[in-house]
Parts: structure tokens; sequence; C-alpha cells
């Protein structure tokens, strides 16, 4: 059956999102010495939290157009905001064209496929170029009304993102405030949509946002160094969904408030936290959110926080989800990254050795806890850890 039978017989859903399950991760509890939820948002339809800000875009455009309306969805990426257009179409009943580089992973190509998109064209080196050609040389000769779907920079995209945190508020033990909220950042829509959702509900000052960003991806960490935006000349990391050179404004002025602080990690650190969630909870996330679990492992929470963790603070990690993983890339990454577990491993014997050596009394508080810096007085690195200062976070 051709798709655009399928999709004229199917009956549509309401939503193009769903609401998401909150856990509470016990194996990543232990590790991190507190309570670590997990935000479900791999459950998504679309694999990614992007369902809900795409999503929410194509309702706000199609309130726009007469009513009945059945326009063609056009989009431009080829990672998870690609995927959430095509569902969200599918969703609503509607037809989804997606143009991506030519450079966009073949595994990502064929998920577009299967989802269901109408056309899938690759052009281009980059996503620009993918861009621009959609919007000069196939939208203009479409025969019906359009949608064009931008990945992440639209407030209707952030304000779709916002549910996400309204769902953790109310889902939290005793609907409370988290105590810290680990995001992963990219242009900036998810974070964005955080905290206009935790200005509504008035727990901004309550908890502390930790934005993640891999080294070789962080242009949100470039801003806040130099007080203002700044393009990446190149993105090296591989976690490609990371890979937005300049974020957004708002995501820069929202960053600069004194709840948020930018962390960078390498790349071998977010494979580890992929395949160590893989180990501890069976599921399967990709670089772009393994960066977030990595934090619970190892003592970087508290590196992160520059603070140590108590027993009861919750700690809400958002599991982005996305769709470019699969159990063989786990295992290229274990065994690229191997000697991060190496060297944790080496750290711990030092210690477990100099505690030995240790005479007399030593009080709880101060053992292990000189790795913890008091204060930031500018940007630094700790074990592969790089932590905004206060003065910008």
């Amino acid at each position: 059956m051709a798709v655009k039978e399928y999709y004229e017989d199917a009956e549509p859903q309401q939503n193009p999102w769903v609401q998401t399950p909150l856990r509470e991760s016990y194996a990543l509890s232990e590790a991190a010495g507190c309570r670590i939820f997990l935000k479900l948002e791999n459950l998504q339809p679309s694999g990614s939290f992007k369902s809900r800000g795409i999503g929410n875009y194509i309702l706000r455009r199609l309130e726009e157009l007469p009513h009945g309306s059945r326009p063609h969805i056009f989009a431009s990426s080829g990672g998870n905001a690609g995927l959430a257009a095509v569902h969200s179409a599918r969703a609503l009943n509607l037809l989804c064209t997606v143009v991506v580089p030519t450079a966009t992973a073949p595994l990502m190509v064929a998920k577009l496929r299967a989802a269901g998109a109408y056309e899938v064209i690759q052009y281009g080196a980059a996503w620009k170029d993918a861009d621009t050609y959609l919007r000069e040389h196939v939208m203009p000769y479409a025969q019906t009304s359009t949608i064009y779907c931008p990945p992440f920079d639209h407030p209707d995209i952030w304000q779709g993102n916002s549910t996400l945190m309204h769902e953790i508020a109310a889902q939290l033990p005793g609907a409370s405030a988290p105590d810290v909220l680990i995001c992963s950042v990219g242009g900036g829509g998810l974070i964005n949509g955080i905290c206009q959702a935790m200005d509504s509900l008035s727990i901004g000052d309550q908890t502390t946002i930790l934005a993640m960003e891999t080294a070789g991806a962080e242009s949100l960490h470039a801003a806040l160094k130099a007080k203002e935006l700044i393009t990446l000349p190149k993105i090296t990391s591989q976690a490609t969904s990371l890979g937005c050179a300049r974020v957004t404004s708002d995501t820069l002025r929202y960053a600069q408030r004194e709840n948020v602080r930018s962390v960078v990690l390498p790349d071998a650190e977010a494979a580890m936290g992929c395949w160590r969630l893989a180990d501890d909870e069976r599921i399967m996330v990709e670089l772009a959110c393994g960066i977030n679990v990595a934090l619970c492992y190892d003592g970087r929470l508290e590196k992160a926080l520059g603070r140590p963790v108590k027993p009861e603070d919750k700690v809400v990690v958002v599991l982005c989800g996305g769709s470019n993983v699969t159990s063989q890339m786990l295992c290229a990454w274990r065994n690229e990254y191997a000697y991060i577990e190496e060297e944790t491993e080496e750290r711990r014997r030092k210690s477990d050795s100099a505690l030995g050596s240790e005479t007399g009394s030593i009080k709880g508080e101060d053992v292990g806890m000189d790795c913890v810096p008091s204060e930031y007085t500018k940007p630094m690195v700790i074990e592969g850890i790089e932590v905004g200062c206060v003065e910008c976070s």
C-alpha cells in the first residue's frame, strides 16, 4: 500500500507525543550516592524528546491554516528532529519530506524511511546546504500547502519541550522540584523549554541545572566563556545530535542564570554512560544522551556540582533518547574507550591503598573530598570534566 493511501485511511491521534515515565533507578542511585530518577524520553514515538517540540510546532502551524487543511511537512534534519517531524506527521495523518546532507549516517536515512517519510532526499555536505536546497528547490514546487519545520530554534518548539518539565514536577515524589536536573544541550531547544517551565512553576531557584555538552560540540560553553554567542568553526565530537555550531540567544540568556552550570565531557565519557546504562538498566541511548548518564558514575556528579551530594538529593536525568545507536555501536565504544574504566579502577586502587596506610581517625566528610573544589573562579577541567565558572553560569 502506498504511503499516501495509508495516511488517508489512517486514524490520526490527538498528540504527536506521549507522557513518559519518570523512574527511580536503584543502580544509578547506588553509583551516584543520591536518588537518581530517569525521565524516559527514549520512549517517545520518534525515540527522543524532539517529538514534543516538533509536534507542538506542527500543531500550532495547523491552527493557522483553514480547517481541514492537509499541508505537506518539510524538514531538513537528518537526525532526531527529522525523525520527530516524520512521526508527528504520521500521527496527524500528514505527509513529510526530509532533506538531509549526504554525510548523514545510512542508519538514520534508513530509520527516516522506515518511519514513513514520504521522501528522503540527500543533498549537500552540511545541514545548511540541505536546508537551503529544501527551501529553494523542493518546497516551492509542492502542489499543496506546506509547513517548514525547523529543528530547534522556535518558541513553539520550546513550548512543546516545556511539557517535559511540567511532567517531572508532577511525577516526582511529593510533587516536589528536583534538587538537580541533568540535560544535554545541542542548539538549546530542550533547556529553553525546561527553563520556561521552571519559571511558570516558580521552581527555578530550587533546582540546579547541569547543561551537558561533549568536547568538540560545546557551543554553549564557548558562548558562556565569551559572554556572547559564538559559532564553533567545526564540530569534532562524535555526538552528532549535539553538533550545533551556535546555540540560540535565549539559551545563552538562560545559561547565565545562577542555577545553571555548564559541564563539558569528552566523547569517551559519554560513551561510558551509554554502555553502563545498558548494563545497569538495559536501555540503549546515543552519545548525546549517554553524557547525562555519565555524571552518575565515579564521583562525576559531585565534581560537576562542586559540592558533596546527599542521599536524599533528588536528581533527574533526562534520557533525551536518540536513534543513532545500535548494539554493535555500544560494543565498539566499549572497546575503543575501555581505558575510561581502567583509569577509574586504577584511581580507586590508589585511593584504597592510601586510605589503608593512614593511621588515626579520619572524619568521613574529609575522605575523598579534596577532589571537589569549594568554589570556581574560572572554567577548569577536573579529570575530564570541564565546569563553567560561577560568573558565567
